[in-house]
């Protein structure tokens, strides 16, 4: 906070010079390297107040988000869901960490249970729950009417320089391509011999199979190999960093963090948190995502002075879903395994579903919410239960049935308090599956553009880097590609089923 109005007077006062002299400026040999920078710097200068008033706004840092600290509290630390049982009596305590744990059960009655007692609890805090979103949405639009922004949804979007256009083409596109995604619900409902399908039925395994162990190292070559179409220089260094240079903190241990991470400082080499385990599949998974992210990093501090080293979260998850897309297809390629391949397939397209179909629906959610009380509509209880049970609706079509709680979702997700934040998932996605298809074709072009691409750091916005690897995100056509991807993938699931 303190920072933040020390230095309030700057933006107003570099964007106060006047044109001439600024191009002036631009166009020395002592700024030059910071061209890019300072033009991005001076396209705000319609939304930068006066100093007096930038100072005001800087006061309102330490309120700024109080919405989201209280959600946190409530949602991470007061939310309870009590204790359920299984058929053998056993006793549950139900939490967050737990929940997606139990969606996946084989026992449906303790799936059903889970689900509608965790929901519960919410339906108990839903008033505040609701007065919490509410109060956040509105302080969006305050700070972008504040600094003269058409929208929320344009005031959030400009810091990446990102169209509200392309916002809107990703909801479009994914709306008029969900014919895949229903063949799936249908194909799930008939492989799990149901009635019908509910929200608690859409994680559970389609097939039963001996989990294999796979060692640490064993997950580097398939890696490695897997990776091959990103180049002999890209496997080198990557496997020198897992292997023998220490990149990785991998093992358990006591007071160590769940989760996984990559994190590092400029021209450092890239460090990975994790806690791999040979008999958890999704752990290879995961070291393939997290290195996608340290070669982005490797490449671009190699290639970019500091100052434009650092790339953008629009970007950021490019690198490492590309690297998945890889892994998965090598996996498919090179399994003659029945249940193998319907697993591997299944994992896709719920990768798919969760990050490119779900990820799109709550983001349109933030839109209608935003648009709502932009209008001056107030936005209660019944707003958000009614404007989220019919984007249930069009995202799920008839093939779920779709369970009041169900309604109460939206309460319980954190970046709904981080504006439009949850599309980059769905533009992510689609990029690398975009990418990773041109990769696979061994079109050399690819390979050397989506080097590149991961070389450019924070030079140029998003969607010009983008361009740079083959993706263009102006139009449908990438998020065609990841829907058609998945109508293939469906498919080749819907085959494999039958026999």
């Amino acid at each position: 906070m303190l920072l933040a109005q020390a230095t309030s007077y700057i933006a107003p006062e570099i964007q106060s010079i006047p044109d001439d002299k600024f191009n002036e400026f631009l166009n020395s040999k002592e700024l030059s390297p910071y061209k890019f920078s300072l033009e991005n710097l001076r396209r705000y200068k319609p939304h930068t107040l006066s100093e007096k008033e930038e100072h005001l706004l800087a006061l309102h840092t330490e309120s700024c988000g109080s919405a989201g600290r209280i959600f946190e509290q409530l949602n991470d630390a007061d939310l309870k869901f009590g204790i359920i049982k299984d058929k053998q009596g056993n006793k549950i305590e139900l939490s967050h960490g737990n929940f997606r744990v139990l969606l996946e059960h084989p026992d449906r009655s303790l799936r059903k249970k889970a689900f509608h007692q965790y929901y519960k609890e919410y339906a108990e805090h839903a008033n505040t729950l609701s007065a919490s979103l509410s109060a956040s949405i509105l302080e969006d639009i305050f700070h972008a009417r504040a600094r003269n922004f058409n929208s929320s949804l344009e005031s959030a979007l400009f810091e990446e320089n990102i169209p509200v256009s392309v916002y809107h083409n990703l909801l479009q596109t994914v709306k008029d391509n969900l014919n895949p995604y229903f063949e799936y619900l249908e194909l799930r409902r008939k492989a799990l011999n149901l009635k019908e399908l509910h929200a608690y039925d859409l994680f559970v395994p389609l097939i039963k199979r001996k989990h294999k162990k796979i060692r640490y190292e064993e997950a580097v070559d398939i890696i490695a190999e897997a990776l091959k179409p990103l180049g002999n220089e890209y496997v080198k260094i990557l496997r020198e960093g897992l292997l023998e240079k220490r990149w990785v903190d991998r093992y358990e241990n006591k007071g160590k963090r769940s989760g996984a991470f990559s994190w590092g400082c400029y021209r450092c080499p890239p460090y990975i948190l994790m806690n791999y385990k040979d008999e958890v599949e999704d752990s290879m998974f995961t070291l393939a995502h997290e290195a996608g992210h340290s070669m982005h990093s490797y490449f671009s501090d190699r290639k970019q002075p500091y100052h434009y080293s650092h790339y953008s979260i629009f970007v950021a998850e490019v690198a490492s879903t590309v690297n998945e897309q890889l892994l998965i297809n090598y996996l498919l390629q090179n399994t003659n395994s029945r249940e193998e391949k319907i697993h591997l397939l299944n994992k896709e397209i719920d990768e798919i579903r969760t990050t490119l179909i779900r990820q799109t629906m709550f983001a349109e959610f933030e839109l209608v919410t935003h648009t709502l009380a932009e209008q001056g509509h107030p936005l209660t209880l019944e707003t958000f239960k009614t404007e989220y049970r019919k984007l249930l609706n069009t995202y799920f079509g008839e093939y779920i049935y779709i369970d009041d709680e169900l309604e109460l979702e939206c309460f319980r997700i954190p970046h709904f308090y981080h504006a439009f934040y949850v599309y980059k998932y769905a533009t992510g996605i689609s990029s690398a599956i975009s990418i990773a298809k041109r990769l696979i074709s061994n079109d050399r072009s690819a390979q050397r553009r989506y080097l590149n691409f991961l070389s450019l750091g924070g030079y140029k916005y998003p969607l010009e880097q983008l361009k740079e690897a083959g993706v263009d995100l102006t139009t449908p056509e990438p998020i065609q590609t990841a829907m058609l991807h998945l109508k293939d993938r469906v498919s080749m699931l819907k085959q494999l089923l039958i026999k």
